[in-house]
């Protein structure tokens, strides 16, 4: 079971979330992370800037990545990535990856799983979910085993990512995204999910059943996963008293 923090709001949600990277790079200063973009993490790396951590040897992976932005567009999740995380933290940019596309649909991942493997593999994965319960840009009906790939994007998935474009034909259609495999092989997954647009698709992901329709529920498979929601996000979880006692009465060795 995924171990699930119910926070007041977002800023608290990103507090805790920066306590977790921090504790790891604390740990190993050459840790590797998952990164996440969109409106989610930005408060976990609001959180993460106070706290001044040498990050300067710590590799990280993007998740995603759009096709047929043009270099150097700003809603491009490189120049995201780039903005939100590696100038405001001070990470040295030739060691944070983040997918791009050959030109070649079948062997487009090849080369970012290979990194990924180089690299040791991800120490912490940060996640967002989607409305349709998308992680990373894995829609409903990716598989569950599903490595580094192109795929297309749903209707309603660009329509939440339009307001960050003039309007939704802006919005690309496809994209390369980490699988639901690559994802599941980081040794500890952190889920982020903030608003009450959220709650549905996280209830589905922690206490659904493991579905390919699903992708977010993936995370049930993974065995060691925290959840970090706010009110709104965990409105509709059915064990969410539990989760609330079991963080209160959280338990630690010694």
């Amino acid at each position: 079971m995924a171990e699930v923090i119910i926070v007041p709001d977002a800023t608290e949600g990103g507090r805790v979330a920066a306590g977790l990277i921090a504790a790891l790079v604390q740990a190993n200063p050459r840790a590797v992370l998952g990164l996440a973009t969109g409106s989610t993490p930005l408060t976990t790396w609001e959180a993460l800037e106070p706290l001044a951590l040498d990050l300067t040897e710590v590799a990280a992976f993007a998740l995603d990545e759009y096709i047929g932005l043009p270099v150097g567009h700003p809603e491009s999740y490189r120049s995201v990535i780039t903005r939100e995380v590696v100038e405001r933290l001070g990470m040295t940019p030739e060691l944070v990856h983040v997918p791009s596309y050959d030109g070649d649909p079948e062997t487009a991942g090849e080369k970012y799983e290979a990194a990924i493997r180089a690299a040791g593999g991800v120490d912490l994965q940060i996640l967002g979910i989607g409305r349709t319960g998308h992680i990373g840009f894995n829609e409903p009906g990716s598989s569950l085993a599903s490595l580094t790939r192109v795929k297309a994007l749903t209707r309603m998935t660009r329509e939440d990512n339009a307001r960050f474009f003039p309007s939704i034909d802006d919005v690309p259609v496809h994209c390369i995204t980490q699988g639901l495999g690559t994802i599941l092989r980081a040794r500890r997954l952190v889920l982020l999910a903030f608003g009450s647009s959220k709650a549905s698709a996280l209830a589905k992901s922690v206490e659904g059943p493991v579905s390919s329709g699903h992708p977010g529920s993936v995370i049930q498979l993974h065995p060691d996963v925290v959840v970090i929601a706010d009110e709104a996000a965990a409105s509709e979880l059915e064990h969410a008293e539990y989760y609330r006692f079991a963080w209160e009465n959280h338990f630690n060795v010694g």
